[in-house]
């Protein structure tokens, strides 16, 4: 039975106001990568508000969806179908995050569900109806005294806190209290009413520079956001951070896109960690995220580390970015003394030290530190005993004849001897090895691991204690007192005081890896370690594992880290490799990827390397995929992200079912 207004019982009616809703879908398919539009029935008219979760019906299916914004009329010539519900009305989507997934969809020519997926935390309805917390008042300004070391440290400070568009590449000195330097960056943008960003590659890293931060600014004024956290809490502060009650936000990669109100910093310390390389499509980088929030809303933007990679160098030579550097006298003061084991003073007192793993150089420092009662820091490239196996004779590497995995030494416990050889892939015991390339043999160690390598220095240096870090223990700190720290990479503890001395190990194994970034990412790791030990004034010593002849090592005794990001800048333009271009990465089965690759609109100025085959993980794997590595200007960049999306958009409508990986800029390129 119709009613007066023409409009039967329970019928649904338009809304009033805007009756249109434009819809982002969670659907990861790139042709459907824009809005849809839905009526707004008139109950949720005062519901359904841009930003807000809605659950509309797509495709005969119920389906997630973020309310883009509401209109007055739609393009579309059919009929429309209504939002179902509102799944909640807290505006998760706002305007300024909207806009920054599309730019990262588009940079990374991937699509804004994707984005949307890695920038929004699931909903957790208990926590929406909780009181929230009241908001933090600005703090007093703290004291800056420590960017007085810096040239054009206290004038970075004072920019920010003004809220003007200042972008630095920051290089703390050795020994920098670096957790406190930006609690002070933040502290003065938040006592002027603005908000900091801060993004750090782990959570040890992530609780020293909340601690700093609380410090300064109080607990409640900052919110620490990292994947651990479960579903709950994780929602609740991301709510705090974009109510606004906080203004200092601290967190790990998925921080990238904390929606923080009236930014004034954006903050990445250590940006060459592969932390911050995001392993879920469309695979963006926290700096590269970062330089485009701070570009959109005029705040400020700091790479900060001990190191400085490619693409920082590139920010500076742009003049994008101004360098903070401490001036060549304190950067001698604060440094400790190193040496290479190839230096030929050493190599003329140790013929051996070129081949030994342990050169007296090394010894000599150890035993130095530990009588002077602090500890030494150890850094060995691979964990575990004895990670990789050769043959003895050939040195070809040691493989299972059940799968052709590698073969390894696991290592034993303090009460058992070390296991025999077994498989890493399939667990199988090689009791009689027998190489396939010259016959029966006994086999060597590749690479020592860490345990192998704590192992031998318990008996050098008897009495000592000696500790690892690394893998699933990882140490966050150690006493000031004398004991042998054995640790991977990225796992080193901050010791008290200092360390006496670090030995880095096995140089060679970091060196010769086929990565692009190899030399980079080596005396990152490097320097990241010796910034731990005492300065040179102090007796700190530093004893590198590599020929003193290397740029890298050279590196690290002058330590220069803006010297080699510069020459490395200079040789990856030579040679048309990123950061000097833009470069995609495009792998797929040989007949798919040879098939895109003739339909795919290229600019005039793109070039084609390859395609190559896959090499699979595991041997007798049937990958037979193959990749091809497209370049171009870096003015072209945008041009050849949206052909490759739009590639990707013919593909997933015609629904083909190959797939295809694309990644642009990509991190491992050999």
């Amino acid at each position: 039975m119709g009613t007066s207004s023409g409009v039967r019982k329970g019928q649904r009616r338009p809304a009033e106001t805007a009756p249109v809703a434009r819809v982002y879908v969670d659907v990861p398919l790139a042709h459907l990568d824009r809005t849809f539009d839905y009526l707004v029935p008139h109950t949720l008219e005062d519901s359904a508000q841009p930003g807000c979760r809605v659950r509309v019906r797509f495709a005969g299916q119920l389906v997630d969806g973020y309310v883009a914004e509401r209109a007055g009329s739609s393009e579309h010539t059919g009929r429309l179908a209504y939002l179902e519900r509102v799944v909640s009305d807290e505006p998760v989507l706002t305007p300024e995050l909207a806009r920054l997934a599309r730019a990262v969809a588009d940079r990374y020519a991937g699509t804004m569900a994707d984005v949307l997926r890695l920038a929004i935390p699931p909903r957790h309805a208990r926590v929406e109806r909780e009181t929230p917390p009241e908001r933090a008042e600005p703090p007093p300004a703290p004291s800056t005294e420590g960017w007085r070391r810096y040239t054009h440290g206290s004038a970075l400070v004072a920019a920010l806190a003004a809220g003007k568009r200042a972008h630095a590449v920051w290089q703390a000195l050795p020994g920098e209290d670096w957790p406190a330097r930006l609690a002070e960056l933040a502290g003065s943008t938040a006592a002027a009413g603005r908000s900091t960003l801060i993004v750090v590659p782990d959570h040890r890293d992530l609780a020293r520079v909340r601690a700093r931060c609380a410090e300064l600014a109080g607990q409640a004024a900052v919110v620490a956001l990292s994947a651990d956290l479960g579903p709950a809490e994780r929602y609740r502060r991301w709510l705090r951070v974009r109510r606004g009650h906080a203004r200092i936000v601290v967190g790990t990669r998925a921080a990238m896109f904390a929606p923080v109100t009236e930014p004034g910093a954006f903050v990445v310390w250590d940006d060459g960690d592969d932390l911050h390389a995001e392993r879920r499509a469309p695979y963006p980088h926290v700096r590269d995220v970062l330089i485009q929030r701070a570009h959109a809303s005029g705040a400020g933007m700091v790479v900060a580390g001990f190191a400085r990679t490619a693409e920082a160098q590139l920010l500076v030579e742009s003049e994008w970015a101004r360098p903070v550097l401490a001036a060549r006298e304190r950067v001698r003061a604060s440094a400790p003394r190193t040496i290479g084991t190839g230096d030929e003073f050493e190599l003329a007192r140790d013929p051996a030290a070129g081949a030994a793993r342990l050169p007296a150089a090394a010894f000599d420092a150890a035993r130095t530190a530990l009588a002077a009662g602090t500890p030494v820091l150890v850094q060995v490239p691979r964990s575990g005993y004895v990670p990789a196996l050769a043959c003895a004779r050939c040195r070809h590497p040691a493989r299972c004849r059940s799968c052709a995995g590698p073969l390894a030494v696991p290592g034993g416990t303090a009460e058992t001897a070390p296991t025999s050889a077994h498989c890493s892939w399939c667990g199988a015991i090689e009791s009689n090895f027998s190489c396939p390339t010259c016959g029966p043999s006994g086999m060597r160690a590749v690479v020592v691991g860490a345990r192998r390598t704590a192992e031998e220095l318990g008996r050098a240096f008897p009495g000592k204690p000696v500790r690892t870090s690394g893998g699933s223990e990882v140490l966050d700190v150690v006493p000031g007192e004398p004991a042998v720290v054995v640790c991977t990479p990225g796992a080193e503890p901050v010791a008290h005081g200092g360390y006496g001395a670090a030995l880095l190990l096995d140089g060679w194994a970091l060196l010769s890896r086929q990565d692009l970034r190899a030399g980079e990412e080596t005396v990152r790791r490097w320097m990241s370690a010796a910034a731990l030990v005492r300065s040179a004034g102090d007796g700190g010593r530093v004893v590198v594992g590599a020929d003193a002849a290397l740029a890298q090592v050279q590196a690290m005794v002058r330590w220069d880290p803006a010297g080699y990001a510069e020459r490395e800048l200079a040789e990856r333009a030579e040679l048309g490799f990123p950061p000097a271009v833009r470069m995609a990465s495009v792998q797929a089965r040989a007949d798919v990827l040879a098939d895109l690759l003739l339909e795919l609109p290229l600019p005039d100025s793109a070039e084609v390397l390859g395609p190559v085959p896959v090499t699979p993980e595991r041997a007798g794997e049937e990958a037979e995929l193959e990749r091809a590595l497209i370049r171009v200007p870096r003015a072209e960049g945008k041009a050849l992200a949206g052909s490759l999306a739009a590639a990707q958009a013919r593909r997933s409508a015609r629904k083909a079912r190959e797939a295809v990986r694309i990644q642009l800029d990509p991190l491992e390129l050999v």
